[in-house]
């Protein structure tokens, strides 16, 4: 397994800041963030002077009920190849429901959600991968989520579902230590059972990032400095085996660089002062078993032979009703905690504010303070269906339908903003109806 070395999250915001700081060895960038034609300059400037960059998805849903998109796996495939990578990782989650599967609407989440540790959610989860591992010029790597709540029903511990993962389809292991640590606080997982179980030598490398506690649970903001118990949960893995990476994450509220530096340093003190691991066995290989043409198991007596339809329509509907939960307002499914569900309810719905207001900084330039709880309660009954993009437009046909803003000039302009966006003909989906009162509401004028 190639040695990676210790790294860092590659972020437009601070790429001058990555440029310089010493001893980096590769970056990690978000996969849908770059064009593999257009490269940002500075990402380009850090592969010229030989920097490994890993593509990192976040939409593929290798968790959810539905078979991995052949156009999102295309997309994925190309950013490996334009960057020359060793290898691409995904996440271990779900990021929409609803659909044909369940004869629903479809829902995107905006976010990642745990899949239930059940054995319809590995078989599913299996198959998802081996498609995904058939469609990338790479070796893939999935990561372990954070989560807020726990399926009810669940039948493994999370290194069980990891390892058999492992076993069955011989994928490697992006282990996210601040998840391990989230997932202690808020699901009273042990860190140290979870590294017991897992296959350690799957390992392909390790994310560290910070976080912040409120109310009792913890929250994987990747927005404040690395804690002491994740580098602690870092310690505890590098007992067991030596990552062939680690990589620091930030996303937001980005600090300085000798911030970041010392972050990093702090990450290869650990490095440093591991113990010698102990000896790890050779990595499983997929168990036996291939996929046919239209992508069902076949001859894993894992999944019985018979493909993955019936858990496939199981898990679709578990997975829509957890959803809709908690960006619809639908009452919460039977075993879920409610309190936590509403905690999930308010982070998304503040993720998706936050997110549209920097995919459509028009917006919040046009309303003002009031932008964040018009958009919040906007939200709390409207689903995301189509991206952060469609979001926005249709956020603003909400709100001209109604009326709003209230101030005329305010009006005025999201009225125009939403002229030049929408084109000719207005966009389909759920507000489709709304869109077009409001064209010939302005039509009228």
């Amino acid at each position: 397994m190639e040695r990676l070395g210790t790294g860092i999250g590659w972020r437009p915001e601070i790429a001058d800041e990555i440029a310089e700081l010493p001893g980096v060895d590769w970056v990690e960038v978000v996969a849908e963030n770059i064009c593999p034609g257009h490269l940002p300059p500075a990402l380009r400037a850090l592969r010229e002077r030989g920097t490994t960059v890993v593509p990192h998805g976040v939409s593929l849903g290798l968790g959810g009920a539905d078979r991995p998109d052949a156009g999102r796996l295309a997309a994925l495939a190309e950013r490996a190849e334009a960057l020359g990578a060793p290898l691409v990782t995904e996440h271990i989650a779900f990021v929409r429901a609803g659909g044909p599967l369940t004869a629903s609407p479809a829902m995107e989440a905006g976010h990642l959600l745990p899949v239930p540790r059940t054995r319809d959610a590995l078989d599913v989860l299996c198959e998802n991968v081996r498609i995904a591992q058939d469609a990338l010029p790479v070796p893939l790597a999935v990561e372990n989520i954070a989560a807020l709540v726990n399926w009810p029903g669940e039948e493994l511990t999370e290194g069980q579902f990891l390892a058999e993962l492992v076993e069955r389809t011989g994928v490697r292991l992006l282990v996210d230590v601040a998840n391990l640590h989230t997932n202690h606080v808020n699901r009273d997982e042990a860190p140290a059972t979870t590294l017991d179980e897992l296959p350690v030598e799957a390992i392909a490398y390790v994310h560290v990032a910070g976080g912040i506690e409120r109310d009792g649970v913890w929250h994987d903001t990747h927005a404040h400095p690395v804690t002491r118990p994740v580098l602690d949960v870092l310690a505890e893995l590098c007992a067991r085996v030596t990552p062939p990476g680690v990589l620091l994450e930030r996303d937001e509220d980005f600090p300085a660089a000798g911030e970041l530096t010392g972050e990093l340093d702090a990450i290869r003190t650990v490095l440093k002062e591991a113990p010698t691991p102990r000896t790890a066995t050779a990595v499983p290989t997929a168990a036996t078993g291939t996929a046919d043409t239209t992508g069902n198991s076949t001859g894993n007596t894992a999944t019985g032979g018979t493909g993955t339809g019936p858990a496939r329509q199981r898990l679709a509907v578990a997975q829509a009703a957890l959803l809709s939960a908690l960006v619809a307002g639908t009452p919460a499914p039977e075993g879920f905690d409610r309190r936590r569900l509403l905690v999930q309810s308010r982070a998304l719905a503040a993720k998706r504010a936050s997110v549209v207001a920097k995919v459509a900084p028009e917006l919040p330039d046009i309303l003002g303070a009031g932008y964040r709880d018009s958009f919040l309660a906007y939200a709390r009954h409207r689903p995301m269906s189509a991206g952060y993009r469609q979001d926005a437009m249709d956020f603003a046909v909400q709100l001209l339908a109604t009326g709003r803003p209230a101030d005329p000039e305010a009006r005025r302009e999201l009225t125009q903003w939403w002229r030049d966006r929408a084109g000719p003909r207005p966009p389909r989906g759920p507000v489709h109806r709304l869109s077009r009162a409001v064209r010939l509401a302005l039509r009228r004028r």
